[in-house]
């Protein structure tokens, strides 16, 4: 198993949406995982039970088991950013 670590800064981390997208070799951006809370979250079927996220004051995790060939990507995390006014 594995786990890739996003540290994140000057927003306020407990209160924001991310998200892991990856990219396989050669193919687009492929969104896999939400997160706000553990009772917050969805996922992309393909990782289902095996790639799952948690996050604590400072960092975004993306814990990683079973791992298959077709998960070998470039994993990115992201924030929404969403302005209401």
């Amino acid at each position: 198993s594995l786990k890739l670590t996003c540290a994140c800064s000057g927003f306020t981390l407990s209160s924001t949406n991310m998200h892991w997208i990856r990219q396989a070799p050669g193919k687009g951006l492929e969104w896999i995982i939400y997160y706000y809370s553990d009772t917050d979250k969805s996922n992309a079927p393909v990782v289902q039970g095996r790639l799952t996220a948690s996050k604590d004051s400072s960092n975004f995790y993306l814990h990683m088991s079973q791992l298959k060939p077709e998960d070998s990507a470039v994993y990115y995390c992201a924030r929404d950013s969403l302005w209401l006014n």
